[in-house]
Parts: structure tokens; sequence; C-alpha cells
């Protein structure tokens, strides 16, 4: 049972992945990493330009799963209470009830997050963390699986509030899905002539599905030798001179939940050292602070991991014998 647990969860992820494809053209190593976030229990951050479907990214994964969805545009005059909810008073009970904000769903989209201010973005930290939210004293579980998918443009700065480093290191992966290449985008075109792919998908799989996935995750097995691989690539960003902030214990956790999640989308029921590296980028790079004459000398998070991910050994696994493939 336990050598089928990656090809199990490889086959219901499959099945979510290609119906994102419907909707998100030649984007296929962004939707693996996204799923990968997505069965490790993190959130997703996408970082990219107007346009480039991120909020059909996030419509697509909540309707494969049959998730239920909210969406919250985030302004400058947004309020903590428009995330969470509020406490009303009924004339009819004489008694403050609680109506629920849109935390209450699966699947959060926080678009353009960085417009939000500060306050508004910390209403978000406890849903996040610990997946419950509390108000006027009372705290409330928030119904699994729970996702944070959050968008902002990284050119335009005008008006926004960066998000805190408390923050960013509560998104297990920050993405970018980039431009289309010409014959995607026509591709894409075709698609849109008549109607909108997003408007036709329906759920592949349930909510209860794609939670049993996501526990079943947690029993991908990870050697010693890999573990120690990993704490090795987080300790190292935390040590290297370039560095003024490293790695969290948090980005150690994600590094370790999205490996497992990324062996079993390969149909594995272990992790092998590329696994691990193949995820330090989009886990690591929006957790690791240059000091400032590092950025003098126009050194980058990605250039600086590579650097790191260089420095430290990769184990040998002996009778592993594993091939990536993605089960449909």
């Amino acid at each position: 049972m336990a050598k089928d647990l990656g090809r199990e969860i490889a086959l219901v992820a499959g099945k979510v992945a290609a119906n994102i494809e419907k909707v998100i053209v030649g984007k296929k190593h962004q939707v693996t990493l996204a799923l990968a976030a997505y069965l490790a229990e993190g959130h997703i951050l996408l970082e990219d330009v107007p346009g480039v479907a991120k909020t059909m990214l996030a419509r697509a994964i909540a309707r494969s799963v049959g998730s239920v969805f909210k969406r919250v545009q985030c302004t400058p005059d947004l309020l903590p209470t428009d995330i969470t909810g509020v406490s009303v008073f009924s004339p009819k009970t004489a008694e403050f009830e609680f109506r629920p904000g849109p935390v209450f769903a699966q699947t959060l989209l926080a678009d353009e997050i960085n417009r939000a201010t500060p306050r508004t973005q910390a209403a978000l930290l406890e849903a996040m963390a610990e997946r419950r939210v509390t108000v006027d004293g009372q705290t409330y579980n928030l119904k699994p699986p729970f996702l944070v998918i959050a968008t902002q443009n990284p050119i335009d700065q005008e008006g926004t509030f960066p998000l805190p480093e408390a923050q960013l290191d509560r998104f297990l992966m920050r993405l970018s899905l980039g431009y289309p290449s010409l014959e995607d985008e026509e591709r894409l075109l075709g698609r849109l002539q008549k109607s909108h792919p997003i408007d036709e998908i329906q759920p592949v799989v349930s909510a209860a599905d794609w939670l049993a996935a996501q526990e079943a995750t947690r029993d991908i097995v990870v050697d010693d030798k890999v573990r120690r691989y990993l704490l090795e690539i987080v300790h190292g960003t935390r040590e290297h001179d370039d560095v003024a902030l490293g790695g969290s214990p948090r980005a150690g956790i994600a590094l370790y939940r999205a490996s497992q999640a990324h062996a079993a989308l390969a149909g594995r029921s272990f992790v092998t050292p590329d696994d691990v590296k193949k995820l330090v980028q989009p886990i690591l790079a929006h957790r690791v602070i240059l000091r400032p004459e590092a950025r003098l000398r126009k050194t980058t998070a990605a250039g600086l991991l590579h650097e790191v991910v260089g420095d430290v050994r990769v184990p040998h696994l002996p009778g592993s014998g594993a091939t990536d493939h993605f089960s449909r």
C-alpha cells in the first residue's frame, strides 16, 4: 500500500491538473508547483504583471476541487472586518450575531494584496497560520482544505503596502506565471472565441478527496539523508555573508512538506534530493533578505540560493531508481 501511495495521490492530482490546464495554457510547471503547495497545505503568492491569468488560476483550482471559493479585491479602504466578518446587533433576538466574512471559504483569493493596508493584511495572519479566525474574543475554525492565494503586481508600486516578512513567511510558495509563448497564446485565443473556459470546467474531485490526498502526502517517506540535505540548504541561507535574514524554521517545514508533495505528484512514495532542489527557489527566494551591500553588487536572492545549493553535498540514495512522471 505504501509503495502505491504516491501513485494514488498523483492520480487525484493529475485529474485536477488536467482540468486546470483547460484554462491555464502552456504553464504545466507552474500548475504542478501550485498543486504541490496545495497538497502540502500551504498558501500561494502569485507575483506577476497584470493579465497573465493569476485570478483564473485561483478560480480553476477552486472549481476543480469543488471547494467554496471567495474573492476579495484589496484596496486601501478595505477593513479587517471586511475579510474576517463582523458582529451585528439583531433587533429580533436583542443579541449580536456574527456574519462571517469571505475568509470563511475553502479557497480565498486576495487580489492585489499589497494594495490593502498593513492592518488589513494582518487580518489574514491567524487564518493562514492556524486555520482559524478570532473575532470579538470568539474563535472560529475554518473548513478544510483551506487555501489562500494572493496576487500582487511587482511593477506598479504606487499606492501599495509591501508585505512584511511575517506575512511573506506564511506563503509556502511565491510563483510567477509569465507571458505565454506565441503558440500557447494562439491556442488561448481559439478557446476564448465564444466563451471563457473557466465557465465550463466542472469539479473533477471533491474537497473531501483532496483533503484525503493532503493527509496521505504526509506519509511520503523522507530519508534521513534527504532531511539533512534539506536542512543544510536552509541553514546555508542563514550563514551566508550576503544574507541579512535567512530561511526560518517555518521555511524548513515548508520545504519538507512541499518535497513530499512534489514526490507524490511524480508518482513516488519517497522524496529524492531533486525534489528538494526543484523547490528551493519558489519556497525560499521570497523569505531571504539580502544585505544592502549585496544588493548594491546586484546580487539576487535567486543567484544566492543557486550558490547555496551548489555548496551543499547531494546525498546518494542507493536503489531509488526514481524517474519523475506525472500520472494522469
